[in-house]
């Protein structure tokens, strides 16, 4: 039995029947071996040029030397906090955060993961408000916890679990008029993605997010920015709210926080909301949440980040893929509707779920990996690490000419 069907049984037999037969049928069975830059090398051999970058959290490549060794310079001392004393890998990671966060941005909770970044969002906005209403929007994703779930905007998620939170209110997203029907007295917060990641890269009218947080204020509602995949240099800037000059009352990160080395999620917020923990610090807590090694990956990425400057180089490669891409759209009438993005968080839209994938079979087959959008399966999204060399970003465009050329042919058929 080869390798490939050695992993793949065991997902059947031990992790996800459903999941496993999902990736024989697309196709993406390969086991991953090793992985450097922007390259995953499979166990056969085969090199491919990640163009998923775990949905935005390998914005530093694989396996940077420099966020590597912080890593391992930190197992070496003390992997995990006693939880007791205090932990200078964290304070060091708040201040960093807070000196590169918009406006006031001050205090920081650090924890694993997005969806918990956005459960701790949600409850910082209850408290602080004395109110319970969160509006969220349409195809938005949040996360999956019982609490982000509630926030994301797809049914296909929700339904299976619900009755979930109560509280929680969807709008268009990008309609402002909507979203002022739906405040209310009772209203704590709104929650948005800057661009809405899983709904197919959907980037809202410019202005929109101006817009939005002039709102909040006329209504003295808090603005919950969720920055977990289009942070940290995604869309060419520090943080996508930042391209509009807006400055969110809690914003929530992870992903590319971790710089591709470790998992780490965290929320910072304005420091007149953190009043509501004032006299019980305690009400919201993580046991491995802010831990020595995480936070010291994190140091290490924010360092790299700032000093390679890497959100200029996303939106200058950025530029020059979709442009690329583009080029090649306009060559295959029929293909492709649209191609969207900012920086390197690009979404390639297909006529139909059929074209896109057999289109994203020939990118695998060519040694490109990328993925759908998981609230919208006619969108194959480009998020390659920002540190993509010029001459793999032109395999990837040539990857989409065999990949676009395929999906003519079968929309003419």
């Amino acid at each position: 039995m080869s390798k490939n069907e050695q992993v793949l049984s065991k997902y059947e037999q031990y992790i996800n029947p459903g999941l496993a037969r999902l990736l024989r049928f697309m196709g993406l069975s390969a086991v991953e071996r090793e992985a450097e830059g922007s390259v995953v090398t499979d166990w056969e051999g085969k090199r491919m040029i990640d163009c998923v970058g775990g949905y935005g959290t390998f914005a530093f490549g694989h396996k940077h030397p420099r966020i590597v060794q912080a890593v391992e310079e930190q197992l070496r001392k003390m992997p995990l906090s006693s939880k007791i004393m205090l932990c200078e890998p964290m304070a060091d990671f708040a201040e960093r955060l807070c000196r590169i966060t918009p406006g006031d941005l001050t205090y920081t909770f650090v924890c694993n993961s997005g969806t918990e970044a956005v459960e701790g969002a949600i409850k910082l906005a209850r408290i602080a408000t004395g109110r319970t209403k969160i509006i969220s929007m349409f195809n938005s994703f949040h996360g999956k916890t019982l609490g982000s779930l509630s926030a994301s905007g797809k049914d296909v998620y929700r339904e299976p679990f619900e009755p979930l939170l109560s509280g929680f209110v969807h709008v268009p997203f990008g309609n402002l008029e909507r979203l002022e029907a739906a405040i209310d007295s009772d209203t704590a917060a709104v929650i948005l993605e800057p661009i809405q990641g899983e709904a197919g890269i959907i980037v809202p009218p410019y202005g929109y997010l101006r817009e939005v947080r002039e709102l909040c204020n006329r209504k003295g509602v808090l603005l919950i920015a969720d920055e977990v995949q289009t942070g940290m240099g995604r869309t060419g800037q520090i943080f996508a709210c930042e391209e509009e000059g807006v400055v969110p009352d809690i914003m929530c990160l992870a992903k590319a926080l971790g710089g591709g080395v470790m998992p780490i999620g965290a929320f910072i917020a304005r420091p007149h909301l953190y009043e509501a923990y004032k006299d019980a610090p305690l009400l919201h807590t993580s046991t491995f949440g802010g831990n020595p090694l995480a936070c010291a990956a994190a140091n290490a990425a924010i360092d790299v980040l700032l000093e390679e400057r890497l959100y200029q180089e996303a939106a200058v490669k950025g530029s020059y893929l979709m442009t690329g891409l583009r080029r090649l759209a306009d060559q295959y009438p029929g293909t492709v509707t649209e191609i969207r993005g900012r920086g390197l968080m690009i979404g390639v839209e297909f006529a139909n779920e059929a074209i896109g994938g057999l289109a994203m079979a020939e990118l695998i087959e060519q040694g490109v990996l990328t993925a759908f959008a998981l609230n919208n399966l006619r969108v194959t999204r480009i998020e390659p690490p920002l540190t993509i060399s010029k001459q793999e970003m032109d395999r990837v465009i040539a990857a989409f000419h065999k990949a676009l050329e395929g999906g003519f042919s079968y929309a003419v058929s």
